[in-house]
Parts: C-alpha cells; sequence; structure tokens
C-alpha cells in the first residue's frame, strides 16, 4: 500500500488530465454543435479520441526519481504494473465516456473500436517502457508520445491493405482487421513486459 501511494503522487496527472479531456472534447464534438455526423465521421472522432489518450499513456512511465529507485527491493517491472494497474480504472471510465458522447445512431461497433483503442494504448506503453529500458532518461515521455504521433500518420500510409486495420465498420473486412488489432496489441504487451525488467549491467553498475 506505502508503493501504490508513493506511485500514484509521482504519476504525470497533468499529462493525463490534458490528454482525457481534450479526448473527451474531440468524441463529444458532435453532441456540442448538434451535429449529426456520419458512421465513418464518428468512427474517425473515436479513433482520434483514442490516439489523444494514448499519447497521454506515453508520459506514464516518466520518472523523475528513476535513478534513485534502482536499488530499491521492488523491481521495476512491478512499479511500472502497479502504474498501468493505478491508471487503469480511470482509463476504462474515459473510455466509457467517450462512448457514450458520441451519437449512438452514428456509433460504430463499441467491441471493436475499443480493441483500437486497447492496442494503441497498449502501443504507448510498451514504447515507453522500451525508452525507458533503452535509455537513462528520467521523462521520456515527450520523445515517446512523438514517435507515437508519426507513428499514426504513417499507419495508415504504410500499412498492407489486406490488413484492413483502418477500415470502416460497414467494410466486410471489419472483422478479420479486429484479428489483427487483438494480434497488435497482444505483441505489444509482450514487448512491453519484456521491456520491464532493469537490466542487470546497468543495475550492478549503479
Amino acid at each position: 500500500m506505502d508503493l501504490a501511494g508513493a506511485l500514484w503522487r509521482t504519476l504525470p496527472w497533468r499529462a493525463l488530465a490534458a490528454a482525457g479531456a481534450l479526448g473527451l472534447l474531440v468524441a463529444g464534438a458532435p453532441l456540442a454543435t448538434g451535429a449529426e455526423p456520419a458512421p465513418w465521421q464518428t468512427l474517425l472522432l473515436l479513433r482520434g479520441a483514442a490516439l489523444i489518450g494514448a499519447l497521454g499513456l506515453a508520459f506514464l512511465l516518466d520518472d523523475p526519481a528513476r535513478h534513485l529507485t534502482v536499488p530499491v527491493p521492488t523491481p521495476r517491472l512491478v512499479r511500472q504494473v502497479l502504474r498501468v494497474a493505478l491508471v487503469a480504472p480511470l482509463a476504462v471510465l474515459w473510455w466509457t465516456a467517450a462512448l457514450l458522447l458520441t451519437p449512438s445512431a452514428s456509433r460504430p461497433p463499441a467491441g471493436g473500436v475499443t480493441l483500437e483503442a486497447v492496442a494503441v494504448g497498449a502501443l504507448a506503453l510498451a514504447a515507453a517502457a522500451l525508452a525507458v529500458r533503452l535509455t537513462d532518461e528520467a521523462r521520456p515521455g515527450p520523445y515517446v508520445a512523438a514517435v507515437l504521433l508519426l507513428t499514426a500518420v504513417l499507419a495508415p500510409l504504410l500499412a498492407p491493405e489486406d490488413w484492413a486495420l483502418f477500415v470502416q465498420a460497414s467494410d466486410p473486412r471489419w472483422s478479420v482487421g479486429h484479428d489483427r488489432w487483438a494480434v497488435l496489441a497482444a505483441a505489444v504487451a509482450l514487448v512491453g513486459a519484456v521491456c520491464g525488467p532493469e537490466p542487470l549491467g546497468r543495475k550492478a553498475g549503479r
């Protein structure tokens, strides 16, 4: 409990709150303006909100005291998992609110678009874990967010067409494409777990 309380106080609340608020504003834009978006527009808004939320998660593993906590008995992977666990319930509530803010008449299947959001969030966390693993940066969040944003711009252009990752809900390939989203989510989660432990050589050196 003491560790959870200490980590809670060090979470990047400003980045998380800013991303959360902006994501809800994007998702709720039709409701605020009285517009009636087409299904593809609503899907685009939800994908944008998911990306914004993931940009906030890119800062989750920032730890100004990381160089002081290397020798502590609690492994770094445990501390990172606990950070994610502390934020996960809030993220679930936030995403539920984003879904409910979109017009029900044009809302895409909740399961599919939620899987996309989970995959993008997992990618942000895996990239943050990789940055912590490979660098000595205490706050790699800005760099991770920049890489994630660049990836989001390039992915629709470079992803093979037959992967169907960015199709509309009315496309027959929607289900197949989300099978690939599930594989992607599992793969990046595995990468994040592998990157969690402190390298033995680095720990011994300090």
